[in-house]
């Protein structure tokens, strides 16, 4: 057969073969083309890399979708939901440990009566919930367990816009072997930017940075506490860092939400935040044991030196700038009503569970400047707790703060002023003032020579 032929058969023979594409299969009711068109407009829509590879399995899946009703009693295992995970991880908090070995010295463990918590924050109108009171209660149990830390205590629970931070205070036992390891990890930090600096020869700016604070130690001021995060109960424990002057100078100036991760991406200019700062929200304001009135509320846990010296940073920094002078925060157990009020509302609200049963009510303060925060009595109980988002109370009208202004790249001097270009007058006059000054040196230099000239001759 010649070329001729196979141009005169060819549509007969491309109809031929559509029909024969067309042809259903006596099994399965299906034909070629339509398999073939579904498979290439799966293979258009999804677009995966190497289809050649996959080619076999996207025509798998077509079929599989055709025939998912008629599908045997033999299906493929459904992978477990998020639901069911977090149910096994959970299950794991309700099972009874192993009795551990007898050791010599038995480490004594301070696990919080959560229940107890859950019960007064009820009667205030406060909690969790009586269900994940329980599951965080055996959550704090987990980690006194693992940590053995000298106290724990539940700090409170931060929203956040895709998961939450439950938040467990913890004061450690062997607070010298870390302030030992920070003290060092400072020290080669401080040796790596001096070998940095020495290296590096470039030109010196004449911007003056402030000195820096030096971070509190482990286990005094805003580092007195160890606390760790987790996002449900029965969640690993996450510990935070230790947290530094800086970070808390940068977080006051952030008005953002949590996301709930804690690898979450934060943008920012290289070098200007350091670290996470959700442990930078700390309220312990709790009661005394025994009160008479709203006046003889206190505060319980000291401030952060940074804020209660932030009025007189400035001054210091003027007379002592490169030497950090000792910081005295207001002392313990000042009252709340000496705390200022902010936008002409008290810092704290007061009131009783119950006004039907007085004797037998929990008296309750609610924190105005920083909402969420909670701190209940009741005879010579007492405790507090945070839920909420994490947002210091700024009015009714927000307004960030004003960046500082731009430095100075270099000092500016006449060699680099821009001048304005004169005139056509003006450079006129400059040009007849130079012929002037020359002329005037050209007779000059004519009388010194005949000068020179006369005396040579009376020589």
């Amino acid at each position: 057969m010649n070329i001729t032929d196979n141009e005169d058969h060819g549509p007969q023979s491309a109809a031929a073969f559509k029909t024969f594409m067309l042809k259903n299969s006596t099994r399965t009711n299906l034909n070629l083309y339509d398999h073939l068109t579904q498979l290439l407009i799966k293979v258009m829509d999804e677009r995966p890399e190497n289809v050649v590879d996959v080619f076999e399995d996207m025509s798998l899946s077509v079929k599989q979708g055709l025939f998912q009703d008629k599908q045997s009693a033999l299906q493929d295992l459904p992978a477990a939901a998020a639901v069911e995970q977090l149910a096994e991880q959970q299950w794991l908090l309700f099972v009874q440990p192993e009795e551990p070995e007898v050791e010599d010295e038995l480490v004594e463990t301070h696990i919080p009566n959560v229940n107890e918590l859950g019960f007064y924050l009820e009667q205030a109108g406060v909690g969790l919930g009586r269900e994940e009171m329980q599951r965080l209660f055996l959550a704090l149990k987990q980690l006194v367990e693992s940590e053995s830390p000298l106290h724990c205590r539940l700090w409170g629970k931060i929203l956040g816009t895709e998961s939450n931070y439950i938040i467990a205070e913890a004061e450690y036992r062997e607070a010298e072997e870390e302030e030992k390891q920070v003290s060092e990890e400072v020290a080669v930090h401080q040796h790596q930017e001096k070998e940095e600096d020495e290296m590096d020869a470039v030109p010196q700016s004449t911007y003056k940075p402030p000195p820096v604070v030096p971070e509190e130690t482990i286990g005094s001021g805003t580092n007195k506490f160890v606390y760790y995060v987790c996002k449900v109960p029965g969640l690993p424990w996450t510990k935070l860092p230790a947290v530094t002057p800086a970070q808390i100078t940068s977080a006051r100036h952030i008005r953002r939400f949590f996301t709930g991760r804690l690898d979450s991406p934060v943008v920012s200019p290289q070098g200007f935040f350091q670290a996470r700062e959700e442990e930078g929200d700390e309220e312990d304001e709790a009661a005394r044991d025994s009160y008479e009135g709203r006046c003889t509320w206190v505060n319980m846990a000291a401030e952060s030196e940074e804020e209660s010296n932030e009025d007189g940073e400035a001054e210091e920094k003027d007379e002592e700038p490169d030497e950090a002078q000792p910081e005295v925060g207001p002392p313990l157990l000042s009252p709340l009503s000496q705390d200022a009020d902010m936008f002409k509302t008290p810092a704290w609200s007061a009131k009783i569970s119950s006004a039907l049963t007085p004797q037998h009510a929990v008296a309750v303060l609610r924190s105005n400047l920083w909402p969420g925060s909670y701190a209940y009595a009741s005879g010579k109980k007492f405790g507090n707790i945070y839920v909420g988002w994490g947002m210091k109370y700024a009015g009714e009208g927000y307004s960030p703060h004003v960046p500082p202004p731009p430095q100075e790249e270099y000092p500016s001097g006449p060699e680099i002023t821009e001048t304005l270009d004169p005139s056509l007058e003006e450079e006129q006059m400059l040009k007849e003032a130079l012929e002037e000054q020359q002329a005037a040196q050209e007779e000059m230099e004519d009388a010194d020579a005949d000068e020179e000239e006369e005396e040579e001759d009376d020589d």
